[in-house]
């Protein structure tokens, strides 16, 4: 087969492309574009990453009862001792002028009384709380937040004569001085697969921001939407990138359990208004578990549900929040009520079936707070990273705020430095070659072990972890690779490939990961090791070592 050669029509050149087109990317993308020119890219559709989907809100000061110092101290409480706090403490001082901007752009959070809004000092916010907040400070659009935040800043992004919306593709792989054997090692551009044509084409850029989100689509059990493959930890993996905190993957407590609501996740808000989570026979267990009962932070709440489910051998666990009024009901929680009641469960008047599922990705790609990876002019931001925020758990609400707060400070740093590159050329990026690969006849091949690493992922390196099954599970893995790269070497590349690589990837760091923390603490909890260890510290992998 000849040479597929990357015609002009194929190349693209931008100062920075961006990697994702959710909350991170988006605002990253506005920041910047009054000086640059941007390229974003969507994997799938602009509305399919996990920014839509979530509900809950956004965690700010913006009540007088309420303090930074109060947000600080929750958001280190639920860390469980490994959240770097200068990180905290930059976003949360940064929050309530990340969110005013937000709201500049267009987002409409609810409002007290008639939601009349004529400037920011006259308009109350409806606040609610959720677990392991102590005061109520989640901004929020009723129960579709991120859908709200989405739309609001991909109407701004397509009116933006600077940026440039790519639909359909995927980055295949970063392309930096070191991969073409040139000095130093800094970025100039990516590989990336036109899923509309099915084709390779090249991106040359000064700057890259890995903005892809996370890895949860690693289990096989997830709230997450399809696209949540780990791209941007494996490609700045494969790239030279540290990775830290891979161990810790939140299972969010309450996802809807029900076979035709697939990845439809029961926000944590249901239960900061009052939601009560029932035993089949409709007692409650959060009170033996935790004095917070249902206002715990979610990986307590999570090991409840696991455990009460495993003691009395029933599929799921029940979520209620009908003794609460109807009206109140509709008014906050009307995309559950709708979806509930198209499935045939009617939430004002009976409790919902729930279980845990794979949530959120509190490991990353390590950055600075400029979100600076260890690769010139490599960033990333938001769920892709690693940032100290989040720790060995996640607070609710704070990734949202993540976002924002990281793209503005990556946003600063990239316009501080881009009058230096704007007049260099870009270099010289040799074409991606398909010469010595063709079609594959054995798709059943990637189906099959995408359906055995999600599998064996859930049952070995799940909710509760042991050192035995983690054994298994890197064994499993590394074979799975093994065929994995072999494919790769010898078919043309396709998006079900793509993913599928990257999942492994992404599988055996979160694998070493859990091996190297020897106690349990926060997401991660070993049966082997079942006491908090007091090694607070970072799980640090790095691809130039390990």
């Amino acid at each position: 087969m000849a040479e597929n050669k990357t015609t002009p029509e194929h190349q693209h050149t931008c100062d920075v492309l961006i990697v994702g087109a959710g909350a991170a990317g988006l605002s990253l993308a506005l920041k910047i574009a009054e000086t640059t020119d941007v390229i974003v890219l969507s994997k799938g559709k602009l509305s399919e990453g996990s920014t839509y989907y979530a509900q809950g809100g956004v965690a700010a000061v913006f009540s007088d009862d309420d303090s930074v110092e109060s947000h600080i101290e929750d958001t280190l409480i639920a860390g469980a001792g490994l959240c770097d706090e200068e990180a905290v403490r930059f976003t949360v001082t940064n929050a309530k002028e990340s969110m005013q901007w937000l709201i500049d752009t267009g987002v409409d959070f609810d409002t007290e009384g008639n939601n009349e809004k004529s400037s920011t000092e006259e308009t109350q916010y409806h606040l609610t709380r959720e677990g392991g907040h102590s005061h109520r400070r989640i901004l929020h659009a009723a129960d579709a937040t991120g859908r709200e935040i989405e739309e609001s800043l991909l109407e701004a992004v397509k009116k933006h004569p600077h940026i440039r919306l790519m639909e359909g593709f995927n980055a295949i792989d970063i392309i930096t001085t070191r991969k073409l054997n040139l000095p130093a090692n800094r970025v100039l551009g990516a590989y990336v697969w036109n899923r509309n044509e099915e084709r390779v084409e090249t991106v040359k850029a000064h700057f890259v921001t890995l903005a892809t989100g996370g890895a949860s689509k690693v289990y096989q059990y997830t709230s997450n939407p399809d696209v949540s493959s780990g791209d941007g930890v494996a490609l700045a993996w494969r790239s030279g990138c540290r990775v830290a905190n891979m161990e810790f993957n939140q299972f969010h407590p309450t996802c809807l359990f029900h076979a035709d609501a697939k990845n439809f996740l029961l926000t944590e808000a249901l239960r900061g208004e009052g939601a009560l989570l029932l035993r089949p026979d409709g007692t409650r267990f959060m009170p033996d578990f935790d004095e917070r009962a249902e206002l715990a932070p979610r990986d307590i709440v999570a090991r409840a549900i696991d455990y009460e489910m495993k003691r009395l051998g029933v599929d799921c666990m029940y979520l209620d929040i009908s003794h609460q009024p109807k009206d109140f009901i509709i008014k906050h929680f009307p995309t559950i009520y709708r979806r509930c009641l198209k499935l045939g469960i009617d939430i004002a008047h009976q409790p919902m079936p729930i279980v845990p599922a794979a949530h959120y990705t509190c490991g990353g790609v390590m950055i600075d707070h400029h979100g600076q990876t260890d690769i010139d002019g490599l960033y990333a931001i938001g769920e892709v990273t690693y940032t100290g925020l989040h720790g060995a758990n996640r607070l609710a609400s704070n990734s949202l705020l993540e976002c924002i707060v990281y793209a503005h400070a990556c946003a600063k740093d990239i316009t501080n430095r881009i009058s230096f590159y704007k007049n260099r050329k870009f270099a010289n990026i040799p074409d991606w070659d398909e010469s010595q690969v063709e079609n594959s006849d054995e798709q059943v091949v990637i189906q099959h072990n995408w359906h055995e690493l999600r599998l064996f992922m859930w049952d070995y390196v799940g909710i509760v972890r042991t050192d035995k099954r983690l054994q298994r599970a890197l064994s499993r893995v590394q074979l799975l690779q093994q065929e994995i790269n072999e494919y790769y070497s010898n078919f043309k590349v396709g998006n079900n490939l793509l993913e599928l690589r990257n999942l492994a990837q992404v599988a055996e760091l979160i694998i070493k990961s859990a091996i190297a923390r020897k106690e349990s603490r926060g997401l991660h909890y070993n049966s082997d090791y079942p006491e908090n260890g007091g090694t607070s510290k970072p799980t640090i992998l790095n691809p130039n070592i390990d």
